[in-house]
């Protein structure tokens, strides 16, 4: 996303290092989802640039190119208000204004060939019995809560129903809107996924997998993966699969960037 038109801006902003050594954390998730708490307040500690960037782009984990390695060393704080009750996009378009003013950031988009994975049904002329078309006629409501809470339209990560699991989940969007979402360090999907289902229209879709164990195995080790895995899922509950393929994807590459200029 881009910002085009009016410019949107923070009324305020700090941006510090960050001092306090201890876990990532932020109001509302940062990643390419919808989860979103409502207001006019960003707040987010201990986060890497990256984090940052791929927020303020609703970007995958692969649709950057020309960082230097501190992008996802050093780490930040960022507390910033608004004077609008804004939207999730509209803090997108505030944090673009800020890291081109803070971070001197420039960038430019091009397209590039790159190895993609292309999402297709896993059976000719069927789909999951958790992947369904959506109608006007249905109930379209919040899903989720607090932090987590995804409006009817959108898409984005939800609470799992257990501990060690991963969810996605989303109300009226597009198959195209789904795969974006795909790409994330909790699916182990590390390619930008094209939509090649030809699936028009809007669907309701909930899908859970088992995240990865966070042990590293030992020499002469092994470790049980837990199932369903996300593949094993993407295909038993919804109904599709990804096929690794070649694929011209716009990428941001970044012209020039520093580290941020003091509050």
């Amino acid at each position: 996303m881009e910002a085009t038109g009016i410019r949107m801006a923070f009324d305020v902003a700090s941006v510090k290092p960050s001092a306090s050594g201890g876990d990532a954390a932020s109001r509302f998730a940062l990643g390419a989802g919808d989860a979103f708490v409502p207001g006019d307040v960003f707040s987010a500690i201990n986060q890497p640039l990256i984090a940052y960037l791929r927020f303020a782009f609703k970007l995958g984990q692969s649709d950057l190119s020309g960082l230097p390695s501190w992008i996802y060393d050093d780490r930040f704080d960022i507390e910033a208000r608004s004077n609008v009750n804004a939207t999730k996009d509209q803090m997108r378009l505030m944090m673009q204004s800020l890291l081109a003013d803070r971070f001197k950031m420039r960038a430019h988009i091009e397209g590039q060939m790159r190895p993609v994975f292309e999402l297709i049904r896993a059976r000719r002329g069927r789909i999951g019995a958790q992947l369904r078309p959506h109608s006007s006629a249905d109930a379209c409501t919040l899903i989720g809560s607090g932090p987590s809470s995804i409006p009817c339209g959108r898409a984005g990560p939800v609470a799992a129903s257990v501990a060690g699991h991963g969810r996605f989940a989303g109300r009226d969007v597009s198959v195209a809107r789904l795969a974006v979402l795909f790409t994330s360090p909790f699916t182990g999907i590390d390619r930008p996924v094209l939509d090649r289902t030809d699936l028009a229209g809007t669907f309701d879709f909930d899908v859970e997998w088992a995240l990865p164990p966070d042990s590293v195995p030992g020499p002469g080790t092994s470790v049980e993966v837990p199932e369903p895995t996300f593949l094993q899922a993407l295909q038993e509950q919804l109904g599709l699969r990804l096929k690794s393929a070649r694929g011209r994807v716009e990428v941001r590459v970044i012209d020039h960037i520093e580290p941020p200029t003091a509050n």
